[in-house]
């Protein structure tokens, strides 16, 4: 009897059905080689309507948190699922407001099974046609061809995460393996060793920047972060918080962005973190303070501005 690995994707869920939706149909056609076989697992996190979908495929599963747990604790709690009831060699943490191409999961698994040094594993993903920052500076054939994510890097000096090739035409110019500063947390795939070593997402961060604090973790455990180019996913972009640039958004990432300075930023870091909180002092809006006290105070979390 030939072993095959199993993989778990796991996708939370929470007040975007038809987002969600559209995912679970990309993932039907989804496929496999005779090395492993996958489910689906979506975590409906306390929305407002429990979400309903009908004719789920066998090896797709609908489970529901009481409470919103946000992307962390919704994927921590969907992570344990997996382990448990499969025993899963892999878990993909997936985005529910993307689109993935038919061989997207091949690839990641062979990249995996091909460097077992590789602890976290990224597709290239391009912004969903139409949803890109800047629609209107492209024409219509390049649209779905716009790069969201083709590895990244960290920007200290700013306290930013940086997305290669980010708005720009893909012609091939990013379609080499490659290893990478961080691993965005929208389509990820994780080894089972990993998450035993490394542990899970930091649930401190509810929301945003809880993937560089995980890719900054597994790479100090010693394991590499692969940018894979032949696999392809369609990103809408932050459709569950309210949309890019939304205070949700804002809330999170600056208090996420001082925290991260705090936990692996050198001394030049945590002066950047200093003059970033001077600034929002002076001159911050309403949302930026209540973050900026929240990091002071060490108030993690889950906060009232998600409601």
């Amino acid at each position: 009897m030939t072993f095959m690995d199993h993989i778990s994707i796991v996708i939370v869920h929470y007040n975007t059905d038809v987002e969600t939706k559209d995912c679970l149909e990309s993932l039907k056609s989804v496929k496999t080689t005779a090395n492993f076989k996958f489910n689906v697992i979506l975590l409906d996190n306390a929305s407002k309507e429990p979400l309903k979908v009908k004719n789920l495929p066998d090896n797709f599963e609908l489970i529901r948190s009481d409470s919103n747990l946000g992307f962390t604790g919704g994927n921590n709690l969907a992570i344990k699922f997996a382990l448990n009831k499969y025993n899963s060699d892999y878990v993909l943490l997936l985005n529910n407001d993307t689109l993935v191409d038919p061989d997207f999961l091949k690839h990641l698994y062979k990249t995996a099974k091909d460097n077992p040094k590789a602890g976290l594993i990224n597709p290239k993903i391009y912004f969903e046609k139409n949803c890109e920052f800047f629609k209107d500076d492209y024409q219509p054939k390049d649209r779905g061809r716009v790069l969201w994510y083709a590895g990244g890097s960290i920007d200290w000096k700013h306290l930013v995460a940086d997305h290669r090739g980010v708005d720009e035409v893909d012609y091939g110019q990013f379609n080499k393996l490659a290893q990478t500063d961080f691993a965005t947390g929208c389509c990820l795939l994780i080894p089972r060793q990993v998450i035993e070593t490394v542990g899970q997402l930091d649930e401190d961060l509810f929301l945003y920047a809880e993937d560089v604090d995980y890719s900054l973790r597994v790479k100090n455990a010693g394991y590499q972060l692969l940018y894979c180019p032949d696999s392809i996913v369609w990103h809408k972009n932050a459709g569950s918080s309210g949309g890019s640039g939304s205070s949700t958004q804002l809330y999170y990432q600056t208090r996420n962005r001082l925290w991260l300075a705090k936990r692996h930023g050198d001394y030049k870091v945590k002066y950047v973190a200093l003059r970033l909180i001077l600034g929002i002092l002076f001159s911050g809006s309403s949302v930026e303070k209540q973050a900026l006290n929240d990091f002071l105070t060490n108030n993690m979390g889950k906060k009232p501005i998600i409601s």
